[in-house]
C-alpha cells in the first residue's frame, strides 16, 4: 500500500478518536441530565480503558510508520509529543491487561502534556507567525506539515486526537462508581 493511503487511513482514525472523545465529553456532563447519556457513559465504561490502550497503541504504531517506513522526519514538537504517547502505550497496556483504572492519575496529566503541544503544533502549522522562536530547526520545520488531509488533518491533529480521547476514557467513572 502507498503512503497517501496510509496517511488517509490515520486521517480517518483520528477523526473517529476525536469525535468519540467528543461524544464521550458530551455524555459525561450530560449523564446526570439525560438518560441517553447516561446509557453511553454506562455502556463505555467498562471498555475505556482497553480502547484509550488502543488508541495509544495505534498513535504509536503511526508514528513510528510515518518516520521509519514514509521516511517523515519528526520535528522537534512531534518527537515532545513521542515522548508523552510512547509511555502511554505501554502504561494503558499494561493497565488494560490488570483492569486498573487507578492509573488515570498519571495517564491523564502525561496525555494533557501532549494534547498541549500538539495543539501548539497544529496551530504553528496553520500560523507559523506563532511559532515562539527557537522551537523548531530549520532543517524540519515545526510549521510545515509533511501532509494535509481533509484540508486540516495533519500528524499534529492526529496526536491532538489521541491524546483527547486518552484523556476523556480516563475520565470515565469506573463501572463500580455508576
Amino acid at each position: 500500500m502507498s503512503v497517501e493511503v496510509f496517511q488517509t487511513f490515520f486521517a480517518i482514525l483520528a477523526v473517529v478518536a476525536l469525535a468519540g472523545a467528543v461524544v464521550l465529553l458530551v455524555a459525561l456532563l450530560l449523564r446526570g441530565r439525560a438518560a441517553w447519556a447516561a446509557g453511553i457513559v454506562e455502556a463505555v465504561s467498562p471498555v475505556a480503558l482497553p480502547l484509550a490502550w488502543l488508541v495509544a497503541l495505534v498513535s504509536t504504531l503511526g508514528s513510528l510508520y510515518f518516520s521509519e517506513i514514509a521516511d517523515y522526519l519528526p520535528c522537534t514538537l512531534c518527537w515532545y509529543q513521542r515522548i508523552a504517547m510512547y509511555p502511554l502505550a505501554v502504561i494503558l497496556g499494561i493497565a488494560a491487561f490488570r483492569g486498573d483504572r487507578a492509573i488515570r492519575t498519571y495517564v491523564v496529566p502525561l496525555a494533557a502534556i501532549g494534547l498541549v503541544i500538539s495543539t501548539y503544533h497544529w496551530l504553528i502549522e496553520r500560523f507559523p507567525e506563532l511559532e515562539a522562536g527557537g522551537t523548531c530547526s530549520v532543517v524540519v520545520p515545526c510549521t510545515v506539515p509533511w501532509f494535509t488531509e481533509l484540508g486540516f488533518i495533519t500528524l499534529a491533529f492526529m496526536a491532538f486526537s489521541g491524546f483527547a480521547f486518552i484523556i476523556v476514557a480516563n475520565l470515565l467513572p469506573r463501572p463500580q462508581e455508576l
